[in-house]
């Protein structure tokens, strides 16, 4: 995120949300986004469902399932035909503009309206809410991130926040909402396999040779495989060994007999773990992990906040802190890793990492930051962090607009598979229900899966409502509860991903050109009465 979660709902004019459903996936951030309408913000929505913050919302467009990229084009369309561009923020903090401008000329409002299944005027209604509001941010999750063109998802909505200068003064900026409580720290450590640490590019000039002198080791200069790509390559055998930690792919990634396949294709599978999830069950050697309460350490949030982590409980047993764990197997594999404390480890990052140098437990434990503590880029140690990015300047000094045009989904509908499926998250359980299935009450609330569709399909399908259906794709077969609704447009369904034997064994595995995030928002699916009549001469369904 660019900016905080305090001044994009307490300090904005208009807000656009696009393709997030904050009250059940953030619900904390949730409240505090309808907090906002409350106290007069103007609310945009941008979602394919009729979520619940949508009744709120001044402008609800209701676009067909991957479409985000013509729906950005659209808006900048709108932007320069209009005159609402902020000219000399163009001219001043951006390049590239003409070859923007050029693109997005064909992409009229009634273009726009064909392709998302909009109207044109609602569109431009809009685009001059967030053109002409003095502060307003762009807020999006998962439904412009899991598509083939989610990076160029984000760029555009990067595109359309210079485009009006709404960037680097509060309640404004880019601001993506992580679903998981340390996903960016783990970003921020260097979890891409092109980065070390503070997203700094291994084949940058000086980068390798400055970690190898820190670390007293030769590395290797080869950019790693993202994680979806490591897939393809156990069935080859290109990838034989590997270890997960606190994931459970069998259940979060797409097409769950191919990642079976390939998970049973290894030669060794090490998992590190709190409870036997079903990825666990296929591993050789199981590692039993520590929880959040049981680990010192940092967390950082949505809005780049490194936060501190506490023991706070002691348990029976023999489980071990990951630090040690990760030591452990590099001291045994040759490499004379010292155990370091917690703090320690900290005080390293922030040695080779220039926008972490002024972070360190002891400053985070102090009473200048203690339960506040500090926001990235924090560069000395008398640096308070940073609260809003790109003031004044951005990091690679003029803001380049990335010109994308819009590409139908890798998966559409057709004859055999008439319906588009899209996922997301309920508010009971969270992401592979590894701890919320634990729960007995919350199974009371929530203990099956469903799929949403329109009351036209149900009709013409002969589904009633909470009537348990086969819902089919190209990858596999499950049944589920159907919830008939106008939640989706006609033509569209809408599945929660969280359960076992849910959406994830049918879900698409097409993933994005450049990051590899797989397209789950997309997938071609036909859904139908479980008893329904194959068409035999002698009838047994009456």
């Amino acid at each position: 995120m660019t900016n905080t979660i305090y001044d994009i709902t307490r300090e904005s004019d208009a807000i656009l949300l696009v393709g997030s459903n904050p009250e059940e996936a953030h619900p904390v951030l949730g409240m505090q986004l309808r907090q906002a309408v409350q106290r007069g913000a103007r609310l945009i929505v941008v979602d394919p469902r009729d979520i619940d913050i949508a009744k709120k919302a001044e402008i609800h467009l209701k676009l067909k399932p991957g479409t985000n990229v013509a729906f950005a084009n659209g808006m900048m369309h709108i932007f320069i035909e209009e005159n609402l561009i902020d000219q000399k923020f163009i001219e001043e903090r951006t390049e590239n503009f003409e070859a923007m401008k050029e693109m997005v000329k064909d992409y009229t409002p009634e273009r726009v309206a064909e392709i998302c299944n909009i109207d044109a005027d609602d569109l431009r209604r809009a685009a001059r809410i967030y053109a002409t509001a003095e502060r307003a941010p762009i807020m999006y999750c998962l439904g412009v991130t899991e598509h083939h063109t989610g990076t160029e998802g984000v760029m555009s909505m990067a595109n359309m926040a210079m485009m009006v200068g709404k960037l680097g003064k509060r309640g404004c900026g880019v601001n993506p909402i992580r679903g998981q409580n340390n996903v960016q720290g783990a970003c921020d450590m260097g979890a891409s396999p092109n980065q070390f640490p503070g997203y700094q590019n291994i084949d940058k000039p000086g980068i390798l040779e400055k970690f190898e002198k820190a670390w007293g080791v030769k590395l290797n200069p080869k950019i790693g495989t993202k994680a979806t790509d490591c897939f393809p390559k156990m069935v080859t055998g290109e990838i034989k060994g590997l270890f997960i930690f606190g994931e459970d792919p069998v259940r979060t990634d797409p097409n769950t007999h191919h990642v079976i396949k390939c998970l049973s294709s290894l030669d060794f599978l090490v998992v590190d773990e709190l409870f036997m999830t079903e990825t666990a069950k296929l591993a050789d050697v199981i590692l039993p992990g520590r929880s959040y309460a049981e680990k010192e350490g940092t967390f950082t949030n949505t809005e780049r906040r490194v936060q501190r982590v506490r023991k706070a409980v002691e348990i029976k047993g023999n489980t071990k802190p990951d630090t040690w764990i990760f030591t452990e197997i590099m001291r045994r594999m040759g490499y004379p890793q010292p155990y370091l404390t917690p703090a320690q480890i900290m005080d390293e990052i922030a040695s080779v990492t220039p926008s972490f140098a002024g972070i360190s437990h002891e400053r985070l434990d102090s009473e200048e930051v203690a339960g506040k503590g500090l926001q990235w880029p924090c560069t000395a140690k008398d640096h308070p962090g940073t609260e809003i990015m790109h003031v004044g300047k951005f990091a690679r000094g003029l803001g380049y607009f990335r010109p994308a045009a819009y590409t139908p989904s890798m998966e559409l509908p057709d004859e055999e598979y008439p319906l588009i499926m899209m996922t997301g998250r309920i508010l009971y359980h969270y992401n592979a229900c590894a701890m919320t299935d634990k729960t007995e009450e919350i199974n009371e609330i929530a203990h099956t899966s469903f799929i949403e569709i329109n009351t036209e399909d149900a009709e013409r399908l002969g589904i009633a409502d909470r009537e348990v259906v086969s819902v089919a794709s190209r990858r596999g077969e499950i049944q589920a509860e159907a919830r008939v609704s106008e939640k989706t447009n006609p033509g569209e369904c809408w599945m929660p991903f969280h359960y076992l034997g849910g959406a994830n064994w049918i879900t698409s595995d097409a993933l994005d050109s450049i990051s590899s995030t797989p397209e789950y928002k997309v997938c071609a699916v036909k859904v139908k009465k479980i008893n329904e009549c194959a068409g035999c001469s002698e009838c047994c369904c009456e």
